[in-house]
């Protein structure tokens, strides 16, 4: 090995790959033999071959199964003229032998010239070595696309997290697990579309880019649209939009969207996201507590095939009744604080005071009852618990209970100590709707940077008139790291967001 090959690698293990294998790339194209084939069908998949492993070595032999199967090279073991390697596919991996002496010229030249994390079409007849592993006898290779940099050795190319996140490529090919989670949640969400279908509900699109900060108290993203010369605002949520679609007569929406908030990246927050929301005429808060548990449980029974699931050291059991409990209860069971210390502003503000949580000054009765909450409570939730009957305060488009207008009808589902679904009973009084977003405003002058926008659209659409409507987001990234036993955000979402590496 020559200075410049060896200082590449020590340099970066790509440029290493890279000086290589283009001379391996060079060499298939002086002998004519394309590194990159314009198109290629396969006719049989891996996993075609792997029912054939039930057969003893005599019996395969004498059934002569012939195959062409295509895929990556995985690993290479070479012997002088003979070489054994592992090709996969989508479907599973096969063994493959093939003998110099056996091969045509274009596939000699392919075998002297190939590598792992190449793609080869191999044709031959399946055997078991004497070791019993079935195998692909191969008579004629070809290349189908030549891998220039390689793969990452797998006990020591992808130890670093966020280099796994940012070559997801990489991660994908090496780490089988990870890409079970991501099979795991396709099928979680196809799992609650055929739910939702199978109910009457119709899949709908609504704008991405707002004119106004709508949907969720959150802190939007800011762009410009040069045509319109206005500022427009990223989606928190769809809430308002899918609402206006109940209004005009589709009684049952639902949309599976990505939202966008401004705030911090964290092992349960990236400022994109996946939520699907649904909207339901006709119907409560109990009814969607009830839908939600089962969509949760049936996709834990379909896909893992168990209603109980692991999650870090513990269990999760989605097949039990799932606890109820109003914030208030939920302060004092998972607490020492007493009924008289989260009641009325003057306990609740010394109460914030000994927990460490500074006051703002436009927060009431209702949001430090919440805060309160989110200090004390939420950490113990770890079983399926819905939280329920929210402060009013908190909960600007959630309709009040009819016999206290300071309480909603309002849920969050947590599991695992987290928020994994929100959902209430719609507020469909214009007038009520209009004063709430006032208050938002005033809050918003007030300093909270976390306030929605006057909708003056929306309470014409609520003056047509809401039917009694029930609506519930469920943030699919977090449902999958429960299904997937993931730690991290970053674990289920293909390409999170990070810090430049050029920082």
């Amino acid at each position: 090995m020559n200075n410049t090959t060896e200082n590449n690698r020590n340099n970066t293990e790509t440029i290493a790959y890279q000086s290589f294998r283009l001379e391996k790339k060079t060499n298939l194209e002086n002998a004519n033999i394309p590194p990159y084939i314009n198109s290629y069908t396969k006719n049989k998949d891996i996993q075609t071959a792997l029912p054939y492993n039930t057969m003893d070595k005599p019996t395969l032999e004498s059934e002569n199964v012939e195959l062409i199967l295509a895929g990556r090279v995985m690993a290479m073991r070479k012997m002088g003229k003979a070489s054994f390697f592992t090709i996969t596919d989508r479907t599973g991996s096969i063994q493959i032998y093939i003998k110099i002496g056996n091969l045509d010229d274009n596939s000699k030249i392919v075998a002297e010239n190939m590598d792992v994390g190449d793609f080869l079409a191999c044709h031959g007849v399946l055997f078991k070595t004497n070791t019993n592993e079935l195998t692909l006898k191969t008579h004629k290779i070809e290349m189908l696309t030549k891998s220039l940099a390689g793969l990452p050795e797998k006990w020591h190319g992808l130890k670093d997290v966020e280099k796994r996140y940012r070559q997801r490529y990489n991660d994908l090919v090496i780490n089988n697990d990870v890409k079970q989670k991501f099979i795991i949640r396709s099928k979680t969400v196809s799992h609650i579309r055929n739910y939702l279908e199978n109910l009457g509900f119709y899949e709908v699109e609504t704008p991405m880019m707002h004119a106004l900060v709508t949907g969720a108290a959150a802190e939007p993203f800011t762009t410009h649209h040069n045509a319109l010369n206005m500022d427009l605002y990223l989606r928190i949520a769809s809430e308002l939009h899918l609402k206006r679609l109940v209004v005009g007569g589709l009684e049952r929406v639902f949309e599976l969207n990505r939202n966008f908030r401004n705030e911090g990246v964290s092992t349960r927050h990236n400022p994109e996201f996946t939520m699907i929301e649904w909207y339901m005429a006709y119907s409560n808060y109990e009814q969607i507590m009830d839908m939600v548990q089962d969509i949760i449980t049936t996709a834990a029974v379909n896909i893992l095939g168990t209603g109980t699931v692991p999650y870090g050291d513990k269990a999760l059991n989605l097949s039990q009744p799932w606890e109820k409990l109003t914030m208030f209860d939920a302060i004092l069971k998972h607490s020492s604080l007493q009924p008289e210390d989260i009641t009325g502003m003057e306990n609740l503000t010394k109460t914030l005071q000994t927990l460490g949580i500074k006051k703002e000054d436009s927060w009431g009765a209702g949001r430090m009852l919440a805060e309160v909450f989110e200090e004390v409570a939420e950490k113990h939730l770890f079983q399926p618990t819905f939280i329920i009957d929210f402060p009013t305060e908190v909960s600007p488009l959630a309709k009040a209970k009819d016999n206290d207008p300071n309480t909603t009808e309002r849920f969050e589902l947590y599991i695992a100590n987290m928020e994994v679904a929100n959902g209430f009973n719609e507020l469909n009084d214009p007038i009520d709707q209009y004063e709430r977003f006032k208050k938002q405003l005033e809050d918003r002058d007030a300093g909270d940077k976390e306030t929605t926008d006057m909708d003056e659209d929306y309470i014409n659409a609520l003056a047509v008139g809401l039917p009694p409507t029930t609506g519930i987001g469920v943030g699919i990234d977090r449902l999958v790291m429960l299904l997937t036993n993931s730690q991290s955000i970053r674990e289920v979402i293909l390409f999170p967001h990070m810090r430049s590496d050029h920082d």
